[in-house]
């Protein structure tokens, strides 16, 4: 009598389980509406692409799951029709940080000649994994830079405050074509394992970004912060004269469409009026999911 009891605990256990997984999922899912790219305005979109790494014999992240994918992501890439892509993670690793091969960031490239890429160069000089793509026939770049989250921020590769792996914020300047507009856009990527690496990396973004955005520049901070809204995390970039983008539900989901938590890709904007979205495309375009977390995206009137 006492096992059918300990089973029916169990099985009472695991049903609520299940229901609260599902009503998060359901709570943080939802369907998109991509919408028509806008003409007067700039649609900025980011996305953690997830690297490729061509050691491992196999699964999702090896050369062959690259392969299996990269249609998908493609796919992606066009139905969000971003005017400004950040992406992270986009690197194919062999060891070390030779970027001479980076098959996700060619692949995009080679099917989608209107967009070229900014926030990169020779990797020997330039962490060329979270590139900006852009419109070509829309915009120019006017500069670019980087700069490491380390206690040596403009020392290439350094590790992060604790010696963790190195991480870091791409950097461009941009001028729209058609109008002389000029605004820049910084990529990111922080540490998912550690708080105090987040934190003092979010702070550096603060310290760097301050001096453009009192010069009365347009700036936008775009990528996978591995933190949600609310957190105190953010208010050091409030502080300086950034607003966070609203966006709700899942960005992540585990490469199984589960929604399990909140956004932790975002999107931030000073000098700028939000005018659409932000829209979190939760689609799996193919058989397979392009990456483990969602593209998002928001447009946006330049001044």
């Amino acid at each position: 009598m006492v096992w059918r009891r300990v089973l029916r605990f169990f099985g009472l256990l695991l049903s609520v389980l299940i229901l609260a997984v599902a009503c998060q999922d359901i709570r943080n899912g939802g369907v998109a509406d991509v919408g028509l790219v806008r003409t007067d305005s700039v649609r900025l979109a980011t996305l953690n692409v997830h690297y490729i790494d061509m050691r491992a014999d196999g699964g999702r992240w090896s050369r062959e799951g690259w392969e299996a994918r990269k249609t998908s992501l493609d796919a992606a890439f066009k139905a969000v029709g971003a005017d400004l892509f950040a992406f992270q993670e986009m690197e194919t690793f062999s060891g070390g940080n030779d970027d001479s091969v980076n098959l996700a960031r060619s692949y995009l490239l080679e099917r989608n000649r209107d967009y070229a890429a900014a926030a990169m160069g020779d990797w020997r000089a330039f962490p060329s994994t979270q590139p900006i793509l852009y419109r070509r026939d829309r915009f120019v770049v006017l500069d670019q830079g980087w700069f490491f989250f380390s206690e040596t921020p403009d020392a290439i590769y350094s590790r992060t405050f604790n010696g963790s792996y190195p991480a870091f914020a791409s950097w461009a300047r941009f001028k729209e074509i058609d109008t002389g507009a000029a605004f820049r856009v910084v990529n990111l990527h922080t540490d998912y394992a550690s708080r105090e690496n987040r934190r003092r990396s979010v702070a550096l973004v603060a310290e760097r970004v301050a001096p453009w955005i009192a010069a009365g520049e347009t700036v936008f901070v775009a990528g996978d912060l591995n933190a949600r809204l609310g957190s105190g995390l953010y208010e050091v970039l409030e502080a300086v004269g950034l607003t966070f983008v609203p966006v709700d539900g899942a960005t992540y989901h585990l490469d199984r469409g589960l929604n399990l938590f909140g956004a932790i890709d975002h999107i931030a904007f000073a000098g700028a009026a939000l005018v659409g979205g932000p829209v979190v495309v939760r689609e799996r375009f193919g058989n397979v999911w392009a990456s483990d977390h969602y593209p998002m995206f928001a447009d946006f009137r330049l001044r």
